[in-house]
């Protein structure tokens, strides 16, 4: 499997070259927001450092999103949470906070890899038909969602997050029910941003359909009763 580790930092960026190859992976490194642009479409698993010297870490993950599903871990010493959680709402798939473990690290690559295979598997077999929930219109097999024939672009957490709710229309998906089945069992980050991810839908599709909480157990998804 081939990482592609975005790290100005020669002390890191050293012992994870010498380190995840241990443990199968190959490693592509590069030092620069540029070169990430450049390299990314060839990994498979990108490991992103939020300090970089020629751009902002938040913009290389939004860009790289935008084109692309590729599994994205931010790498990060900034202590604001405000970050991280940004960085996870824009489609990063999880993140670990330095100094880390070589063998949390590795745990995290093979969790958000997991949780890519499988949401592959689901989406390879998902039936043509779109669904219609209210005003909006849910087309899995294409991953696109539609309010008033009007496309709503979502990250790929929050188009998995919307089928999960989507699956059944009024019924209460429980927040473990989420956190297992959208980010996988193993999740290590915090569940705030399961709550980040909601609001994001809620403003987003704002006016077709709801998310409801229900109080101490999870969300459902109503049609907008406007």
């Amino acid at each position: 499997m081939l990482v592609l580790l975005v790290e100005d930092d020669p002390a890191i960026a050293g012992a994870l070259c010498d380190g995840l190859p241990r443990y199968g992976f190959e490693v592509r490194h590069v030092t620069t927001g540029a070169e990430a642009l450049a390299s990314h479409p060839a990994a498979e698993v990108v490991l992103l450092d939020l300090g970089l010297p020629d751009a902002d870490g938040i913009d290389i993950c939004r860009k790289i999103r935008a084109v692309s599903d590729v599994p994205l871990i931010i790498i990060t010493a900034r202590s604001d949470e405000i970050e991280r959680v940004v960085g996870l709402e824009i489609g990063a798939d999880d993140y670990v906070s330095k100094p880390f473990g070589l063998r949390e690290l590795v745990a995290r690559i093979r969790a958000v890899t997991r949780r890519t295979a499988v949401r592959d598997q689901v989406v390879a077999a998902a039936p043509v038909d779109a669904q219609q929930v209210g005003a909006m219109t849910l087309d899995r097999a294409a991953r696109r969602v539609f309010v008033s024939g009007a496309e709503v672009s979502l990250t790929p957490r929050e188009f998995d997050l919307l089928a999960l709710l989507a699956s059944r229309p009024g019924a209460v998906h429980t927040r473990e029910q989420l956190i297992e089945e959208v980010w996988d069992s193993n999740w290590f980050g915090s569940t705030r941003t399961l709550d980040v991810h909601v609001g994001s839908l809620r403003k987003k599709l704002a006016g077709a359909v709801d998310v409801q909480t229900v109080r101490g157990v999870g969300f459902r998804l109503e049609q907008h009763a406007g």
